[in-house]
């Protein structure tokens, strides 16, 4: 009796669901985002990589995951926060554009305890030969996991990007892409590690190589 009553409420729940699939109007069209991406001749790209489609998904997220010297990690990105960014993300990971490099500013000081990555160069020094606009809210808090934009001025965003290992108390300036959801202890992995300034703000006491970036 009981598997009869069973198989009656999946067969139910089966109908429902058809007849509100066949009954429902045709899906509605992707939200997206217009976005503006400007060349810096002045700054031209670090690696070969070409400037992204100016149409960007505004809805869902997507998971980025990174395999670095201290271990891996994986942040998850929410397109409708910042779709302009996250769009310019996935299309820098697509481009192998963060594969085999390092990321070339460590701080643990009262005010910031961030991990800077995306220079290929060196801190500050080495885009991807364009920018595009912040997408902030004057709102924005940047607790531990967040990973965010790091830029030289308002719409100067490029490729360079932070990571807060423990928390970051600067101005809502920074486009949030979203957050770590699994890896943390390899950030905290590379803390340890140390800093090679008195300041804790500089380079890494042992070089943080980022091997490999891809997304699901």
């Amino acid at each position: 009796m009981k598997r009869s009553l069973t198989a009656l409420i999946a067969a139910v729940l089966v109908a429902t669901t058809l007849s509100t699939t066949t009954a429902s109007a045709a899906p509605a069209a992707k939200p997206v985002a217009k976005c503006e991406f400007t060349p810096t001749p002045e700054n031209p790209a670090a690696k070969p990589v070409r400037i992204p489609s100016p149409v960007a998904r505004a809805k869902g997220t997507v998971d980025v995951y990174f395999v670095t010297n201290y271990g891996p990690f994986v942040v998850r990105m929410d397109r409708a926060n910042a779709p302009c960014g996250v769009h310019n993300f996935v299309h820098l990971v697509k481009s192998r554009f963060y594969d085999a490099t390092q990321c070339f500013r460590l701080t643990n000081s009262s005010r910031l305890g961030v991990l800077q990555c995306g220079d290929i160069y060196r801190q500050e020094e080495g885009g991807p030969g364009y920018k595009f606009p912040d997408e902030v809210t004057g709102q924005e808090t940047y607790p531990r996991g967040t990973v965010a934009y790091g830029n030289q001025g308002p719409g100067t965003n490029g490729s360079e990007f932070f990571v807060v290992h423990s928390f970051a108390n600067i101005a809502p300036n920074y486009t949030v892409l979203g957050h770590v959801i699994a890896g943390m202890s390899t950030f905290d992995r590379m803390v340890t590690a140390g800093i090679a300034d008195p300041d804790q703000d500089g380079p890494p006491a042992k070089p943080i190589r980022i091997y490999k970036v891809w997304t699901r």
